[in-house]
């Protein structure tokens, strides 16, 4: 018999996006879990703040003089830079309340809470008057359903953690005991802090969104954005993070997890990972790349497990599975909206525009 081999255009167009996003959401999980260990070793999240943004600065600069520009800067005077200084505050406030959540949580949390971001993406949008609803609409109908049953996800990870499921073999046989009886009879109230600066995290990252959206209007040049970007919000975290740090001596990272942390979310996440999801965006669009984002749940409870020891919650995978449906619905009105506004012919309006330095907030947020 003849073989049939595999064109390469399906290769290109289908299979390498698929591997490409697996792994950068992989990636991006072990950053958050990386950064979970280092702070467990001493590492202030300031400290980690201020020297990713340095490394990644360091990255992107090479980057940008490689691909250059096609078009010249807009004048000093523009609005394009105050919105980059904007962009820069949100998103280094974005990543501040990320880490300190990661500290006081874990890394399933943050990737569970993650995909509360479509929701908030499509709530600001409607804010913003980037997006319009229609209510007679089942794509509207299913995005507002998606929106309130992604929140409501949320609000069950978030308030009730519950007792364990899977625990790490570490764990003496007494300890169960104690964490189910915590789990059942009252509140975690690191936990609950966490999640709330989650929370407020994916929600500044939304906002990012519509900023960068914006920007990437008057401008788009991606990677001279993505470096402006980087150096202003260097600029704003060095005088925050050695004012907000009371040992300065701690900014003097010794080889170990702290450093690895560090360079492996500055060189990785926050600087090449950005190629990767702006490439993948351009290849399949944002709701393609959306749908990796419950994926990151799966594969921060694997990691979390393994290097960190953190046990499973009940209350974590009833929430995630509430969350993901909500989120599904989201993007399923969405995609049933676009595929309406083709057949009308009438001119598709930007929800979920994420060409973003990501995943962002992502990437630069410990997600």
């Amino acid at each position: 018999m003849r073989e049939e081999r595999v064109p390469l255009s399906y290769i290109n167009r289908d299979v390498v996006p698929f591997a490409v996003m697996v792994a950068v959401e992989c990636v991006t999980v072990g950053s958050t879990t990386l950064f979970k260990a280092a702070s467990l070793k001493g590492l202030s999240f300031y400290v980690f703040v201020f020297y990713t943004y340095v490394v990644a600065a360091l990255v992107l600069l090479p980057l940008s003089l490689i691909f250059g520009r096609s078009r010249r800067l807009p004048s000093a005077k523009a609005p394009f830079f105050f919105k980059i200084f904007l962009l820069a505050l949100v998103g280094f406030v974005s990543m501040l309340s990320g880490c300190k959540g990661v500290e006081y949580s874990n890394p399933t949390l943050a990737s569970a809470i993650s995909t509360l971001t479509p929701a908030f993406t499509f709530t600001l949008a409607v804010v913003f008057r980037m997006e319009r609803i229609v209510l007679q609409s089942s794509a509207s109908q299913a995005k507002v359903i998606g929106t309130i049953v992604s929140i409501s996800g949320a609000l069950v990870i978030v308030l009730y953690k519950g007792p364990k499921l899977l625990s790490s073999a570490s764990l003496t046989s007494s300890e169960p005991t104690v964490w189910l009886y915590q789990g059942l009879t009252s509140f975690d109230s690191s936990w609950i802090i966490g999640g709330v600066l989650l929370v407020t995290q994916y929600l500044l990252v939304s906002l990012w969104y519509i900023l960068q959206t914006q920007v990437m209007e008057v401008y788009p040049e991606k990677t001279t954005v993505v470096l402006l970007y980087i150096l202003c919000a260097t600029v704003i975290s060095a005088p925050v993070c050695m004012l907000a740090e009371k040992d300065l001596t701690s900014f003097l990272l010794k080889p170990g997890v702290p450093l690895a942390s560090v360079m492996y979310t500055g060189g990785l996440v926050s600087s090449l990972g950005t190629v990767i999801h702006t490439w993948g965006l351009h290849v399949k669009g944002p709701v393609y790349i959306s749908l990796f984002k419950p994926l990151s749940i799966v594969i921060a409870v694997v990691m979390a497990a393994i290097f960190l020891g953190d046990p499973l919650h009940l209350g974590s995978v009833i929430g995630s599975v509430i969350l993901s449906c909500g989120f599904y619905t989201v993007i399923w009105g969405k995609a049933r909206e676009d595929s309406t506004r083709n057949v009308d012919g009438s001119q598709k309006l930007p929800l979920l525009v994420t060409n973003t330095i990501e995943d962002d907030a992502s990437s630069l947020r410990c997600d």
